[in-house]
């Protein structure tokens, strides 16, 4: 029994590790005081990270390692991936929706 438990523990400390795209904040408290300047900068970094999450997507060296290694950890990338996206846009549409609200030029 404690064996099982410690395979899945492990396990599960794979997939963490494989899951590697930086899942960025959408929101932070600190937004509604950034220049217009920074936002722009914040809509150019949120759109590195889903570059960067969308690069993780593809048949790169660590991806084929590990699916061929063990399969069920790709899956935990590709998740942590569509979150990273999901949260890069998100981060995105927010910072453009202060951007006009600022009525920044």
């Amino acid at each position: 029994m404690k064996k099982t438990a410690l395979v899945i523990g492990m396990l599960a400390l794979l997939l963490q590790g494989c899951a590697t795209p930086h899942v960025m904040q959408t929101k932070q408290v600190s937004d509604v005081n950034l220049s217009c300047t920074q936002i722009l900068s914040e809509i150019s970094e949120a759109d590195k990270f889903e570059a960067e999450a969308r690069a993780e997507r593809g048949v790169t060296g660590k991806n084929v390692v590990v699916s061929l290694s063990f399969w069920p950890a790709l899956i935990g990338t590709y998740s942590n991936t569509d979150e990273a996206i999901k949260a890069a846009k998100e981060r995105r549409a927010n910072m453009t929706n202060l951007y006009e609200q600022k009525k920044c030029k």
